[in-house]
């Protein structure tokens, strides 16, 4: 186990009116690695600030186009791969530490446009949320699979989440 300390970030979920949620597939992956916005909170900021600023960068979605549904008061934590310590995040972190957000989407697709000045996604689609930890890298299947119990409620009984896996319930 390694004595770095977890990034502080804020994670997005986007739903649209359907209720489906937006995933983007990484720049910097040659893997199918799909995802939800996300990114670091910087020093100072607030994590709602944070999500915002983030969806924003990532998707080009403004803040007058979402509307917050949910914020859980709690952090979901995932740890880095042994291989991936030291090589990602410039050495400087063991995984991250994630307030995650619920947004609905208010705006129409042609609002997203992830051909931002710092591009994170290469493609965009919208997804049923069901579908979200079966996309993303192995590593951060639990950490969705647990945000998507904590967000059930606001999506309906439809995703398939029946409870928070008991490594992630709060202590």
């Amino acid at each position: 186990m390694t004595d770095l300390p977890y990034r502080p970030c804020a994670g997005i979920m986007l739903i649209d009116r359907q209720g489906r949620a937006f995933v983007g597939q990484r720049m910097d992956s040659t893997l199918e690695a799909w995802q939800m916005p996300q990114g670091g909170i910087d020093p100072g900021e607030e994590p709602l600030t944070a999500a915002t600023r983030e969806l924003r960068e990532e998707t080009g979605v403004a803040s007058d186009k979402v509307e917050l549904i949910a914020a859980p008061d709690r952090e979901f934590v995932y740890d880095l791969p042994d291989e991936l310590i030291g090589k990602v995040w410039k050495g400087k972190w063991r995984g991250q530490r994630q307030r995650w957000f619920l947004f609905r989407f208010l705006g129409e697709d042609g609002d997203v446009d992830i051909a931002t000045p710092h591009p994170e996604f290469r493609s965009w689609r919208w997804i049923d949320p069901a579908d979200l930890p079966r996309l993303v890298v192995p590593f951060k299947r639990d950490l969705y699979e647990a945000v998507l119990a904590a967000f059930q409620p606001h999506l309906g009984p439809q995703i398939g989440i029946e409870a928070v896996p008991q490594a992630d319930r709060p202590r």
